[in-house]
């Protein structure tokens, strides 16, 4: 009976993680944060304490991406191919086109500057959602007396999605653009939101609770599972039952889904970059 049900489970969920193996691809960072995979062929990632962003491509290696990233954490590209970056020391979200300068998405909100923008998401229709905690030193200087989320609409209009008294941090899209889920880690949960089509959220709700660790980022496969960063990697189900424990001999801090076919799963870890070749294709919003 127990073999009729995982086999059962993986034909629903698409992925044998019997069969997974993990094989490390980047190491001799501080702290790797901000996955992202570009179309253009690599893996773009943040090394947080050494203020650098770091390009990953397959078969070749690692190489500087940008220097002097004034804290660069999260990042995310566009329809548009437009790269995202949340700057935790200027306290602000930017905005990249290839080789074009850095515009200023968002740093103020009702007059006052944003704790530490920390991660981020684009819709396909252009809608931006990011969070903004404070940890450590951030949450002596915050002028906000909130951790908030937020959404930029496609005309550049900045909204407040949730004030939070505890601290939101990865965020993610389900595959059809119309779920946002943000794990707290404060409370080790994953809170989820329905999103209308003009990106308006709405029906804050539970979605997964006591998740061992603090969470950290977190990103959707096609079949509509969740990855969630913490001790190692957990994966649940789009209802948020636990489908398996991915085992990292580090603490594993964001991932995303890259290659041609956004088949294969990179993991940042602390001081190294993970990744695992997958059943299963990641949801892609670009």
């Amino acid at each position: 009976m127990r073999s009729i049900w995982l086999a059962l489970a993986v034909a629903l969920n698409g992925q044998d993680f019997s069969k997974i193996q993990v094989e490390k691809c980047s190491a001799g960072h501080r702290f790797a944060e901000g996955a992202v995979w570009s179309r253009d062929g690599y893996l773009i990632f943040s090394d947080v304490p050494n203020n650098r962003m770091a390009k990953f491509v397959p078969g070749k290696g690692t190489e500087t991406f940008r220097d002097n990233t004034n804290g660069a954490n999260g990042n995310a590209f566009d329809a548009q191919g437009r790269l995202y970056t949340c700057e935790t020391r200027t306290r602000r979200v930017v905005r990249q086109k290839k080789d074009g300068p850095l515009e200023v998405v968002a740093e103020k909100f009702e007059g006052k500057r944003l704790n530490a923008p920390n991660d981020i998401v684009v819709r396909k229709d252009g809608n931006v959602y990011f969070t903004d905690p404070a940890f450590g030193i951030q949450s002596d200087q915050r002028d906000l007396d909130f951790h908030g989320i937020y959404h930029v609409s496609p005309k550049g209009v900045l909204e407040l999605v949730a004030r939070w008294k505890t601290r939101p941090n990865g965020i993610a899209l389900s595959p059809n653009g119309r779920v946002l889920y943000v794990s707290n880690s404060d409370e080790r949960s994953i809170r989820a939101f329905d999103l209308a089509g003009d990106g308006k959220a709405s029906n804050e709700r539970a979605l997964i609770e006591k998740i061992p660790g603090p969470p950290d980022g977190l990103k959707a496969d096609e079949k509509g599972n969740l990855y969630v960063t913490a001790r190692g990697v957990f994966v649940y189900d789009a209802k948020g039952q636990q489908l398996h424990h991915i085992e990292l001999s580090e603490r594993a801090a964001n991932l995303a889904f890259g290659d041609p076919d956004f088949q294969t799963l990179y993991i940042t870890a602390q001081t190294s970059v993970y990744r695992i070749r997958m059943d299963v294709k990641g949801a892609v919003q670009y």
